[in-house]
């Protein structure tokens, strides 16, 4: 306006239009029913192009551009047969202020050029925006999916689970000797299980929400230690090295969970002797799982503790996982450390609040 003076009111109508047209995009309430109804703010805007056009006297460098830029909106959010049926108003919109001003030939060939460029950049970014779309709508399909299986399987686990711990309770009431050994160890086995079933909807907890409810408390080291060895076979070679008066704070349940992980982890990849140690560092409580196999490539280092990072035929690679969010949500950590031989895998916790 101060450039053109003269000028200065049909650019106040330009600029009147365009809050008019900006103040029904903002208030009208779009039903979801109809998606590509916004599509209909197209029409009035060519007409305001058009307009703008003409106010500056047919000078059409300040329109193109938003033109080009009317049909890539269009390409971000509306399908291919929207972009195509713009064509006609777009094009009406470009030529008749020129051609209502006077402008040379050449001036108003520049349209042949405009318009193909406008659809065809549309009509690009309408395909990456239909595939993005697309991409998006089969994971959130498959993360239903999987929420839904995990769920699924872990309630309906529990049920059998059920049924058979009253069994094995009624046999134990009346067995001595290795028969009442091999009871206790079953049902310990389904206790664990049931556990398992637990983890399983700490998984799906973890990745809806990102946080996870723990029952901390102070415990004994060493009794926590030998209650989760208590689920695996006495004879495998497992040392513990831990003092017997330190105590750590942490989730019973959780505790139990990562030892166990990492633990059947050690002997099931690596090299026996399995070392378990905990011990205290300043205000950190850390546990060091160490096997002595052929260790872990530094390659693979950064992300093993990644979901499904690490997976083959005997796991599906969420162990350590579940170890490191278990661990994040004690509020500590857990990484793998190379020993030679083999592999530590630490895992640490803030030392509770009665602890020096």
């Amino acid at each position: 306006m101060l450039n053109t003076p003269d000028r200065a009111h049909r650019l106040l109508l330009v600029a009147a239009c365009d809050l008019v047209l900006a103040l029904a995009a903002l208030l009208i309430r779009w039903r979801p029913e109809w998606p590509n109804a916004p599509a209909l703010l197209g029409l009035p805007s060519f007409a305001v192009l058009g307009l703008s056009t003409w106010s500056f006297g047919g000078v059409s460098t300040g329109t193109g551009p938003f033109l080009v830029l009317m049909f890539a909106w269009a390409g971000l959010h509306f399908p291919r047969w929207v972009l195509i049926g713009y064509v006609l108003p777009g094009t009406v919109a470009y030529l008749v202020p020129l051609i209502v001003t006077g402008q040379p030939e050449i001036v108003i060939g520049s349209a042949f050029i405009l318009m193909p460029i406008a659809l065809a950049v549309a009509l690009l970014i309408e395909a990456q925006a239909r595939h993005l779309r697309e991409d998006r709508e089969r994971l959130a399909r498959i993360e239903q999916w999987r929420a839904a299986l995990m769920n699924t399987l872990a309630h309906d686990v529990r049920s059998p689970l059920s049924g058979i711990r009253i069994v094995l309770d009624e046999l134990r009431e009346d067995a001595t000797g290795m028969p009442a050994t091999m009871l206790d160890m079953a049902l310990r086995q389904t206790a664990r299980i049931n556990r398992l079933a637990d983890a399983l909807l700490d998984v799906q907890r973890i990745d809806s929400s990102g946080h996870l409810r723990l029952d901390r408390q102070e415990h004994s080291a060493l009794e926590l230690i030998e209650d989760a060895l208590s689920y695996l076979r006495p004879d495998e070679e497992i040392e513990v090295e831990v003092d017997p008066a330190l105590r750590i704070c942490v989730d019973k349940q959780r505790f139990e969970q990562i030892l166990l992980n990492l633990v059947t982890n050690a002997l099931r990849y690596g090299r026996p002797p399995v070392v378990i140690r905990i011990g205290r560092d300043g205000d950190t409580d850390r546990l060091e799982v160490r096997d002595h196999g052929p260790g872990v490539p530094e390659s693979l280092r950064a992300t093993l503790f990644g979901q499904f990072a690490v997976g083959g035929p005997e796991g599906v690679g969420l162990g350590l996982w579940i170890v490191r969010q278990l661990a994040r949500a004690h509020g500590g950590e857990a990484v793998a450390e190379p020993r030679d031989p083999g592999v530590a895998m630490v895992v640490t916790f803030p030392a509770g609040p009665g602890n020096p």
